[in-house]
């Protein structure tokens, strides 16, 4: 039997093994070659690692995804047409190889790569980390079809087109925010790359049975993105002997990025919140951090340790328990994201409605603003706890009469004996007796 004679899933399905099979292999040669060049993170106040620990995780993942797209998947996947040709009154469709379709954001991985490995080494400025994400971005813009060209306003409203220079702005945004948001989670062993694949999986299923588009390219690149990272994982799950290191948050990071946006061509608000809600995880963690450092009258780009994993850990869960419920959260997000293709709009927005008011209950309930910022909750209580309510309808002190009420409700009343001045002798002989009794022992 020829190659050719052999069905696609089958020929799909050897790729995706040997994908993961080098990635499996690469990554603990890895370990040694970050300690060998320096790429190596040491314990601080913020890290939860108690020892030295090699980085540069993402550098195996990204060879296995190079090596899978530019030599293997271009010998079995077959031209297909391009996004946004129809044929027009001739009736020829132009086609794009998967190789033409998978270089440009190679490239742009790469300068992504190139960015943190030099990070992981000798640490980079925030700036400079900055501009080789914005690079890495602009070239995906001006080289492949990824871009946030028009968005559909809900509910009958027009279609908006964008100018080039507003798409190019919103495209850009788009990536180095979540490119960023991907990096802030890499906080725990596996939590960044558990996070990743299910954030994948997720979009995988929706570009292949929702998506207008029949274009195959985009659920083959994201399968074997999974693929590589699941070689890496097995190192990087608690406890870890190799971290991602930015080369590796920052590589998966962009690569989620590129795909959510493709994605969002003739862009109706599901398309939008599809991918938001898929990265529901990150892209929560990020905004609650820049508000929370806005509150504290803190740099956007501070360093602090109220991150979700930061806040679960001090919650007293493990390790390995913080991380798996992060894993739960996302795995919410995504089904959620995945019902929401499937609904009217009615539903589509009481499910919203719904995902939002029980994200904010429990980011008040953990702790991710700061102590005493919790106006949900405190809202619910004025509804539900008479009392309360009263105390400040009459005092109007809402902090103040939150935190009393608290104390009381969360103190607990012990029974002790009533002692006056009629027994205080009677006590004052009885601890006597005591400390006699302890001397003779």
């Amino acid at each position: 039997m020829s190659i050719t004679q052999i069905p696609f899933t089958l020929k799909f399905l050897i790729v995706i093994i040997i994908t993961f099979s080098i990635s499996l292999v690469l990554t603990p040669i890895m370990t040694f070659v970050s300690k060998a060049i320096g790429a190596v993170d040491n314990p601080n106040a913020r890290r939860v690692n108690k020892k030295p620990m090699p980085t540069a995780g993402g550098v195996p993942i990204f060879i296995a995804f190079v090596f899978t797209t530019l030599v293997l998947l271009p010998v079995i996947v077959h031209s297909q047409p391009l996004v946004g040709s129809s044929g027009g009154k001739t009736g020829v469709l132009h086609l794009q190889s998967y190789l033409n379709y998978i270089l440009p954001f190679v490239i742009g991985g790469a300068i992504i790569v190139i960015t943190g490995l030099i990070d992981d080494i000798k640490e980079l400025s925030p700036k400079m980390k900055l501009l080789g994400q914005i690079i890495a971005a602009s070239f995906v813009w001006f080289f492949t079809h990824a871009r946030f060209d028009n968005l559909k306003i809900p509910f009958g409203g027009p279609m908006l087109t964008f100018p080039a220079w507003l798409s190019f702005i919103f495209s850009v945004f788009w990536i180095v925010a979540i490119t960023n948001a991907i990096n802030l989670i890499d906080g725990l062993d596996g939590l960044c790359s558990g996070v990743s694949v299910i954030s994948l999986l997720t979009m995988g299923l929706v570009s292949y049975f929702f998506l207008p588009s029949p274009n195959i390219f985009l659920p083959i690149t994201i399968f074997t993105l999974v693929a590589a990272i699941l070689g890496f994982f097995p190192y990087n799950y608690h406890p870890a002997i190799i971290f991602l290191g930015d080369t590796g948050a920052l590589f998966l990071g962009f690569m989620i990025s590129v795909i959510s946006l493709q994605g969002l061509k003739n862009a109706t608000a599901v398309a939008v919140v599809t991918p938001l809600l898929i990265l529901g995880v990150p892209l929560t963690d990020t905004i609650m951090a820049m508000i929370r450092r806005k509150l504290n009258r803190q740099k956007i780009t501070s360093a602090d340790k109220r991150h979700l994993h930061h806040r679960l850990l001090a919650l007293g869960f493990t390790h390995r328990g913080a991380v798996l419920v992060i894993y739960g959260i996302a795995g919410i997000f995504a089904f959620i994201s995945i019902i929401l293709q499937v609904s009217n709009r009615i539903g589509g927005i009481l499910l919203l409605v719904a995902c939002l008011f029980g994200l904010e209950i429990f980011i008040e309930l953990v702790g991710i603003l700061g102590e005493n910022r919790q106006p949900m909750l405190k809202f619910l209580r004025f509804i539900g706890n008479s009392g309360y309510r009263d105390a400040v309808i009459h005092h109007g002190n809402y902090d103040e009469k939150t935190d009393s009420d608290n104390d009381e409700e969360d103190t607990i009343e012990i029974e002790r004996p009533l002692i006056t001045n009629d027994n205080l002798d009677n006590v004052e002989s009885k601890q006597h007796l005591s400390r006699v009794e302890k001397d003779k022992k």
